[in-house]
């Protein structure tokens, strides 16, 4: 795609949706990194729905390791691998109690040694807790980088890096909102809907998905 192009692409998404955010509901930093590393193989709605109570108790790493391991999983018991993600997260929360003084760090390498965050959490973490202008690529930019030509790559790394290539000024962070928000509702993994997409004329997707054929009544 055509630095031109990039720009325009990025104009109207911003224009379609001007103060783009997460869907995932937290209060600090820390509420954030807890509800990113709960979100792998779950639904944002899914990951709200089971951290609405949970962190009317849990604020900080501290309260976490105080609430304990079995409470915090009746808390998100609704959710894909609970077992293994409720370690995580009282692991990562001790790591941050001994290690960081019960801070989040604002540093990539030091949040991707928590576990359960990956580098993709640590992008969305950086993103949007501290202000970097990173890009968290998971399924949903990772398919609409590769679909609309826009950032192609192999990998999530690839595409990542990319992005950070091609991506201009004043788009750079709140890039990786529109692209997820984007491939969430409107590029569509089974079924683009190409027919109400505000980039259409500059993807590179062929054949384009029409719009459906009125149901008869």
């Amino acid at each position: 795609m055509k630095k031109a192009d990039i720009f325009e692409f990025y104009s109207r998404l911003a224009e379609d949706n001007p103060n783009p955010e997460t869907e995932l509901a937290y209060g600090n930093p820390y509420q954030l990194v807890v509800a990113v590393a709960l979100s792998a193989q779950s639904t944002d709605v899914g990951v709200n729905k089971a951290t609405r109570a949970l962190f009317e108790k849990v604020k900080t790493p501290q309260q976490m390791l105080d609430l304990g391991e079995d409470r915090l999983k009746a808390h998100i018991e609704t959710l894909g691998l609970f077992n293994q993600k409720a370690k995580n997260v009282m692991k990562a929360a001790q790591i941050l109690v001994d290690e960081h003084g019960g801070e989040v760090p604002e540093e990539r390498e030091a949040l991707e040694k928590l576990p359960g965050v990956g580098r993709k959490t640590a992008n969305v973490v950086l993103n949007c807790a501290f202000g970097h202008e990173t890009f968290a690529v998971d399924t949903h930019i990772f398919r609409v980088g590769n679909r609309t030509g826009l950032a192609r790559g192999k990998t999530p790394l690839a595409v990542e890096k990319t992005l950070d290539k091609v991506t201009p000024q004043p788009f750079r962070l709140g890039a990786h909102h529109w692209l997820i928000l984007h491939g969430r509702y409107v590029c569509k993994a089974r079924t683009p809907e190409c027919w109400r997409c505000v980039v259409v004329d500059l993807c590179a997707y062929k054949p384009k998905t029409p719009a459906p054929m009125p149901k008869k009544k």
